[in-house]
């Protein structure tokens, strides 16, 4: 949707692949209505000429769906980037064999020449894995600050996070980034495809994958998305710029470490549960979730402290854990600047960039985008040895 300008860099990328064996599908959408809307009939005609320029460039192995032109659009119950995977996806699965890959990307996404490759010497590496979550970085855009600024802080915030996640071995330790999977057919067909969510589609489509099976997190290779305010989705990169960029970071807050510690004992807790009742740290909110005899039922249908166990990872899923987050931050008085230099302090206080920043007087809004980039780059750094050290989410 209204990448007309970013199509070109899309095609090169897909042109210089050094693998060759691949088909690719591509899904140009909005819904229909915005023909007769003033303010949205440009993206529409936007979209029509990406669609002519598809066309006329496509190599012989792209298929170009259209939900586009007038009367092709999207209905008022069926839009949104979930709508647009899916059609995509379940076109593939419709004729692709089970042992073929499926890797998803955004019209505003670029890849190095060996991206392919990478992905698919993954899967023979490791036959295990159900799918991949790919390393990202976002490029920054050239000649706005605001932008720059505003991806900067929303990657610190996920970077943060994801740091968090691996250090304390959670299963669902994955970030989730539509133009950054791939999972093969078979199980793509086993867990019943991709869910059409409005926004976070990808989120719940990794968790379903990671619930199904194991997940490889780390491949050498990275995509990079565009770093560009849009409203094209609810929630997720785009709207972020856009919150924060009006001052209103509260959706995506530096979380204090020993929030995570907690979900660790949590999870750590769950094999003592089996045999008897345990206050946990999440308990609280989970008998709030789910009522307090959550755990009774998941007891009787396991044959086995393991069953148990996992029985409990599913009902404490991803999602769960990103709602205690935001239920224990609740009221917290502490800043998002006071949280990440208590993390890096108490986790990395002897790395070099450690001890040459002054994290007491980083300020998100005031320092330069050159520092930002700096503590993004730090953190990317953090990412990218936890992946490589974890390799598999089991």
């Amino acid at each position: 949707m209204d990448e007309l300008e970013n199509i070109p860099h899309f095609l090169d990328c897909l042109h210089a692949q050094s693998y060759r064996n691949f088909e690719v599908v591509v899904c140009v959408n909005q819904p229909d209505s915005w023909w007769n809307d003033p303010a949205k009939k440009i993206i529409c005609q936007k979209n029509q000429a990406t669609i002519q320029h598809l066309e006329h460039h496509k190599p012989g192995n792209l298929t170009v769906i259209d939900r586009s032109s007038p009367g092709k659009g999207w209905d008022q119950k069926h839009f949104g980037v979930g709508w647009a995977r899916k059609t995509a996806m379940d076109h593939i699965s419709l004729k692709a064999t089970p042992g073929d890959i499926i890797l998803t990307l955004d019209g505003d996404t670029v890849f190095n020449q060996d991206y392919f490759d990478r992905i698919a010497e993954a899967f023979i590496e490791f036959p295990d894995i159900k799918a991949i979550t790919i390393p990202y970085y976002h490029p920054l855009p050239d000649g706005d600050e605001a932008a720059a600024r505003a991806i900067l802080r929303y990657e610190i915030y996920m970077r943060h996070y994801a740091i968090n996640m691996l250090r304390i071995g959670n299963p669902y330790a994955f970030t989730a980034l539509g133009s950054a999977i791939a999972c093969s057919v078979k199980s793509y067909r086993a867990i019943g495809g991709i869910t059409p969510h409005k926004s976070g589609e990808d989120f719940y489509f990794v968790q379903k994958l990671r619930k199904y099976g194991v997940l490889l997190i780390w491949t050498d290779e990275k995509v990079f998305p565009a770093a560009r305010f849009s409203d094209r989705v609810f929630f997720g990169t785009g709207p972020a710029m856009i919150r924060g960029n009006s001052g209103d970071w509260s959706g995506y807050p530096i979380y204090p470490f020993h929030y995570f510690d907690e979900i660790n004992e949590t999870f750590s807790g769950f094999e003592s549960l089996f045999i008897n009742y345990l206050d946990l740290p999440m308990s609280a909110f989970l008998e709030e979730k789910f009522g307090k005899n959550l755990w009774q039922p998941l007891r009787e249908n396991a044959k086995s402290a393991g069953q148990f166990i996992r029985s409990c990872q599913h009902k404490v899923d991803g999602l769960r854990i990103l709602q205690y987050l935001k239920w224990r931050h609740s009221g917290s008085k502490s800043t998002d600047e006071q949280n990440l230099a208590e993390f890096v302090k108490s986790h990395f206080s002897e790395d070099q960039f450690s001890k040459q920043m002054n994290w007491n007087a980083v300020d998100f809004e005031r320092c330069s985008i050159q520092s930002l980039n700096e503590i993004r780059n730090y953190l990317a750094e953090k990412e990218d040895l936890w992946r490589k050290t974890i390799m598999i989410l089991r």
